[in-house]
């Protein structure tokens, strides 16, 4: 089934989401890897949910929350943004709490998400960013097929410094 395995499923953002979007997008540590300079409300986060129902055709976004099948735990989000129909590219996001890690959700969610891109949107091109000090997601990215294709010197802000980036791509293997 689309965006399900045996082990998990990827569903559109619930109002019951709320309190751990709140937590997830209120979490400073998380920031870094993120757009996010200051902390979100309740009421922003609720008005996000509530206009998550737009097509991905017309907000060039969706999120999607990483559903356990098992225990009904809600384990993280996909995040699909900057969807150029034109190039037929979309950006990548991954998140799985630090509870969940190292379980598989993340390499499933991935796979997931690439059947729905690649086969049902039919979209030529995922891509996403990841630190260069990212070993995990990016031994991750490397497994699942993704190829390495840059480094933006000094692209994100850190208590530290500055650090690198490093663009992962993936093609469809569909035929164009």
């Amino acid at each position: 089934m689309l965006l399900e395995n045996e082990k998990m499923r990827l569903r559109a953002v619930e109002p019951q989401d709320l309190d751990r979007l709140y937590i997830w997008e209120n979490n400073p540590a998380l920031w870094i890897v993120g757009n996010t300079r200051q902390p979100y409300s309740k009421y922003a986060l609720k008005q996000y949910i509530l206009q998550s129902d737009k097509d991905i055709y017309e907000s060039r976004q969706l999120r999607l929350m990483i559903e356990n099948k098992t225990s009904g735990e809600t384990v993280g989000t996909v995040d699909l943004f900057d969807f150029d129909i034109h190039h037929s590219r979309i950006a990548l996001g991954l998140f799985v709490d630090e509870a969940f890690q190292g379980k598989g959700f993340a390499k499933s969610a991935l796979q997931l998400v690439e059947e729905y891109v690649f086969i049902f949107l039919r979209i030529n091109q995922l891509y996403c960013h990841i630190a260069e000090k990212n070993t995990a997601s990016r031994r991750m990215f490397e497994k699942e097929g993704y190829e390495t294709n840059g480094i933006l010197k000094n692209w994100i802000k850190t208590p530290d410094g500055f650090d690198n980036i490093i663009v992962f791509q993936r093609f469809s293997y569909l035929p164009h």
